[in-house]
């Protein structure tokens, strides 16, 4: 069977309890452009993000905060009679869903629990990267990756890689060579999708590419302007994995946002994926920095197909890496 052709990581929904908190948070705050508002959502962009690529949608009454889905452009319709023949020949549960400016979605849940979307159609917008008299906060560039966390990464990978064709670029294992990270893509870049054992499916970050370490500085600077700095979690720093410059940041309802920037290529035929040990001071933070508990074990739950959300799993390797505060 031909694999789909899968372009990139492109947008994501999350639900959220106050949509005017999430406002200030993601719009006052980390300056993204709102492309479309509605009574109960609201669908964001970066300046150089040509479509909406985060949708905040108002939690119904008694829900808790979740991620609907994550969603993934591809080439053409053929890559999506690809996918509806693998999801019928995997017997993974499918469906056609719309979204806002999305008129054609398949909608699945991938063998480990994780809500995706794929789809090809779309109606693009005139970017903003150059009308920078419209640019606000920091300066978000545009969606760069996810990360999620599974009860078993080299199996969760292993589809990923073979059945849907993404690439390995990094990678962690402890002495007894079992996986514990992995970072896989198909646009070119370090990832796309990065996956982190723990219990799940859960989102551990949706992250935004900036335009330089500086912009990451500021965002600092602004939540504590803001007198919110307390949604700082961990950063700034650089990461060993990637070699990116990083922020975590948390919105009202605890999603985890990554600033990101400065990683590298994989595009060669002859690259080979980075190997790093667990317990490797410099594999989280070049510089030796410790990092929060609460990045290792925390994370948004992800909405199961049939509704609700799905039981976190956990998985055969447990703990947590060393170096942590």
């Amino acid at each position: 069977m031909t694999k789909p052709d899968i372009i990139r990581i492109a947008q994501a929904i999350f639900t959220v309890k106050d949509l005017n908190a999430s406002r200030e948070f993601y719009v006052d705050l980390l300056g993204m452009n709102i492309l479309h508002e509605q009574s109960d959502a609201l669908y964001l962009r970066g300046v150089e993000d040509r479509e909406w690529t985060l949708k905040l949608e108002k939690c119904k009454d008694g829900e808790e905060a979740r991620i609907r889905h994550l969603g993934y452009r591809v080439r053409d319709e053929q890559a999506l009679d690809g996918l509806v023949a693998l999801a019928e020949a995997q017997g993974l549960p499918h469906r056609w869903e719309e979204e806002l400016d999305r008129p054609k979605m398949l909608r699945l849940q991938d063998p480990f629990g994780i809500p995706v979307a794929f789809y090809h159609d779309v109606k693009t917008y005139p970017w903003l990267l150059q009308e920078y008299h419209q640019h606000r906060g920091p300066g978000l560039q545009r969606v760069d990756h996810c990360n999620v966390m599974v009860p078993d990464v080299k199996a969760t990978m292993d589809w990923y890689m073979n059945d849907l064709g993404f690439r390995l670029s990094e990678y962690t294992v402890d002495e007894q060579d079992q996986w514990w990270a992995a970072w896989i893509q198909r646009r070119g870049g370090v990832h796309d999708f990065a996956l982190t054992n723990g219990p799940g499916p859960r989102l551990h970050h949706w992250a935004y590419w900036m335009p330089d370490a500086m912009s990451i500085i500021r965002t600092c600077d602004i939540l504590a302007g803001a007198r919110q700095p307390e949604r700082i979690e961990r950063g700034p720093g650089r990461h060993g994995v990637s070699n990116a410059f990083f922020l975590y940041v948390r919105d009202p309802d605890g999603h985890r946002i990554e600033l990101y920037t400065s990683d590298y290529i994989t595009v060669d035929p002859d690259f080979q994926p980075i190997k790093w040990l667990r317990d490797d001071p410099r594999r989280q933070t070049l510089w030796g920095a410790k990092t929060p508990r609460s990045w290792f074990e925390e994370a948004s739950p992800m909405e199961a197909f049939e509704g609700g959300v799905q039981q976190p799993k956990e998985g055969k390797l447990t703990g947590i890496p060393a170096h942590v505060i």
